[in-house]
């Protein structure tokens, strides 16, 4: 029977499966965005995110159906049958690191955690169907597919993608690379999800995005998993409102369980800088959202599309916001046939967070004290402190208490993490909330931050929402100094700062990018890679005009100069016309593009059926192409696995203005890199898993179907995206740099 929720609404139960066939049932462990690395150097929480990774891999290695049903199901169940059944794999939405270049530290760390749960000698269970060179390192031989390489010994594969912490950047001999691309080489997970994007504004017309699945089986399941790295917001809801977006699917379509991952905004916050949930293809059975951090595992239907999506959230609060403070969770997803179920399992490492909203005009008028009384208002305050704090503990507890019930150890207590946001509307001035925090020393993780001020906005006379706003100079006298550092965009600051300059051989557009993606990416060698390539090709150009005199050499640079910057704006013309044509098409439904994934593939044999290669977004292949033969193949065994796994300061009181003060970030453009080259053609024999030692092995007399996919034929940069991190203040130290280049 169906609910409703708040707003009324019918709210559809979530999906289940009746009964249970482990032969024919794929159990995956969802997890993403864990961040590892994030405050690493904190004294307290430093260790957070991999003791919760940590755990998630003793999940997925030592988790029993029957302990989950007896979670919610009573203890009896859980008496009754103790069969071990541990995952297939573990599959990761993106955001394994919080550092896009991970410390030693958190690559030492995590690297040794994989190989000590993911390695071992239990037969993998599940059939790899596609090649398992698809997606390869190109200069190197073993498969992209880990527990395909017969060097290896490998007992839970590990799938993922990359998210925006831990994208690839760079331009090598490899193109760009990232930490999944190591962990990848090192056999110890599967980097999926790894696409190339258009090099030039005439290719970014007619290509889009290519989506090529990992298509698995067990007993009679099929699961197809596509992955899709993060790239920026506008540029996927530009290539999913254009239907370019290309899924490869098998002929047989409605036999496999497809799932999608993807790593991007889901909360609106413009035009385009959000993927609307009902823009994917009908083919998707369920989408695994990473990105957002709250916690809603349990899966949600999607108007008008039968497929649902479940969001994981984060295993690690990295930030104190509403969205964080929500039980955190992974989920342990079954698959049978074309019916799957998803099971919330909590998290015991992950620091209990609480917050608290108080209203200060609100809370004098029930107390009884005065706002202009620095000593009562910082009393009161720091009762609604020690109530959070004792709620923390109590939550603490009471996770214990239930883990020791289902017969688990109890964890030694965490310091929980509090915020208690203060509305000081009204009020002039307050006490510093660095010095509040210091009596809370010793009882909670976070005593410098535990107070935030903020102001109720002021309502304008008109009631209209202006999404984008114009960008405003530092230098505009109508502005005080609170609103430029509130409403000055980076971006216009570098850009200002850099005109002020009267560079004359480089191109301000081009430095500003560079900036930011050494401040973003801390890619210390963007400035000097931009710079050299932007002085190689002013000398091609003045050698192209021949002969020049020296009277003529500033004309000719200006000439040069400037068609350069024209180029460059095109090259990025290409990401930005999905803001002309998104804003034409913003009333659009978003159930509007049907089939905008689509993409069909050539293929041929008993097992696996597959419809002719069609582009939907681009023009029709020539005829010259030839439909690719599939041939037939014994199914090839995997050879026999070896052994196995085996100081906080003190600050003076004082009185702070409390001025409010939002920070703005600003999406970089993008950048071009150096190419990659990830396309491959899916023509291997498909394998089968190792069988069971001490099994009796079972005579098998039908053969193993080849798959065939089309050959991309693209290789492309990747445009370096993600968000300032507060490194500005490093952008003042290249002004000398600048000056130099001056000539």
């Amino acid at each position: 029977m169906s609910d409703s929720d708040s707003s009324g609404e019918l709210v559809l139960p979530a999906p289940t499966l009746l009964h249970v066939d482990p032969d024919n049932t794929i159990r995956i462990l969802l997890a993403t965005d864990n961040h590892v690395g994030y405050l690493e150097r904190d004294p307290i929480r430093g260790q957070d995110s991999i003791n919760t990774f940590r755990e998630i891999l003793q999940l997925a290695v030592k988790h029993d159906v029957s302990i989950l049903l007896a979670m919610y199901g009573g203890r009896a169940i859980r008496n009754a049958t103790l069969n071990p059944l541990p995952v297939d794999f573990i599959l990761l939405a993106g955001d394994l690191f919080h550092e896009n270049r991970p410390s030693r530290d958190c690559l030492y760390q995590v690297i040794g955690l994989l190989r000590q749960y993911t390695m071992g000698d239990k037969p993998i269970q599940v059939e790899l169907l596609s090649d398992p060179n698809e997606g390869k390192a190109a200069s190197y031989d073993f498969p992209a597919i880990n527990y395909e390489d017969p060097n290896l010994n490998v007992a839970i594969p590990v799938f993922s993608i990359h998210g925006n912490h831990d994208d690839p950047q760079g331009a090598g001999t490899e193109g760009a690379l990232c930490a999944l691309d190591v962990l990848s080489a090192s056999g110890l997970i599967n980097y999926m999800g790894k696409f190339d994007l258009p090099l030039s504004e005439a290719d970014a017309q007619t290509e889009g995005i290519a989506i090529r699945p990992v298509l698995l089986r067990k007993g009679v399941t099929h699961l197809g998993l596509y992955g899709v790295g993060n790239v920026k917001d506008q540029r996927m809801h530009f290539e999913l409102r254009s239907n370019r977006v290309r899924m490869y699917m098998p002929r047989n379509r409605d036999d496999w369980f497809n799932i999608l991952l993807l790593h991007q905004n889901r909360v609106r916050h413009g035009p385009q800088e959000s993927v609307p949930e009902g823009m994917f293809d009908d083919s998707v059975d369920l989408v695994v959202w990473g990105h957002e951090h709250d916690c809603q595992i349990v899966p949600q239907p999607v108007t008008g599309k039968p497929y649902y999506i479940t969001q994981p959230g984060s295993s690690i609060a990295t930030s104190l916001a509403d969205g964080e403070s929500i039980e955190k969770h992974v989920a342990l997803l079954q698959i049978q046939g074309k019916q799957f179920e998803i099971k919330p399992i909590p998290l015991r490492t992950v620091r209990p967070f609480v917050l608290e909203d108080v209203v200060l005009s609100e809370a004098a008028e029930e107390e009884g004290f005065e706002l202009n009384d620095q000593i009562a208002v910082s009393k009161f305050l720091k009762s609604r402190v020690n109530a959070l704090i004792d709620q923390a503990n109590k939550l603490w507890d009471d996770r214990n208490a239930r883990a020791v019930e289902d017969g688990d150890e109890p964890l030694p207590h965490m310091l929980p993490l509090v915020r208690l946001k203060v509305d000081t509307t009204g009020v002039s001035e307050m006490s510093n909330p660095i010095r509040f925090g210091q009596e809370f020393q010793g009882r909670i993780a976070n005593p410098r931050d535990v107070l935030v001020f903020h102001r109720a906005k002021r309502t304008t006379r008109s009631s209209k929402v202006t999404i984008d706003q114009p960008e405003l100079s530092i230098d505009d006298p109508d502005l005080s100094a609170t609103e430029k550092l509130s409403k000055v965009r980076m971006q216009t600051l570098v850009k200002e700062y850099l005109a002020a300059q009267e560079l004359q051989l480089l191109g301000e557009a081009g430095m500003s990018d560079a900036i930011q993606i050494f401040v973003e990416k801390d890619d210390s060698h963007a400035i000097q890679t931009h710079v050299t390539a932007a002085l190689k090709a002013l000398m091609k150009g003045v050698q192209a005009n021949g002969e020049v005199d020296e009277g003529d050499l500033d004309n000719v640079l200006v000439k040069i100069k400037e068609q350069h910057e024209t180029e460059y704006a095109e090259r990025n013309r290409a990401g930005q016309t999905a803001k002309g044509k998104g804003k034409a098409r913003a009333d659009d439904s978003d159930n509007a593009s049907v089939d905008s994934m689509m993409m069909e593939v050539d293929g041929g044999g008993s097992d696996v059926d597959f419809d002719n290669d069609r582009d939907l977004g681009a023009p029709p292949p020539p005829k010259k192409a030839k439909r690719a033969v599939a041939t037939k193949a014994p199914a090839k065994k995997a050879p026999t696995k070896g052994r196995g796994k085996k100081v906080v300061e003190s600050e003076g009181e004082e009185a702070i203005d409390l001025d409010s003060i939002e920070d703005d970030d600003e999406e970089p453009a993008p950048k071009p890199a150096k190419r990659t080259n990830r396309g491959a053609v899916l023509s291997q024999p498909s394998k089968k898993p190792p069988a069971k030692r001490g099994a009796s092995s079972k005579a098998k007399d039908s053969t193993q179907s080849t798959l065939t996919f089309g050959a991309s034929g693209r290789t492309s940069t990747r445009a370096a995206a993600s968000r300032a991190r507060g490194k500005m203040a490093s952008t003042a130290s290249t002004s000398t740099y600048l000056r130099d280049c001056q000539f």
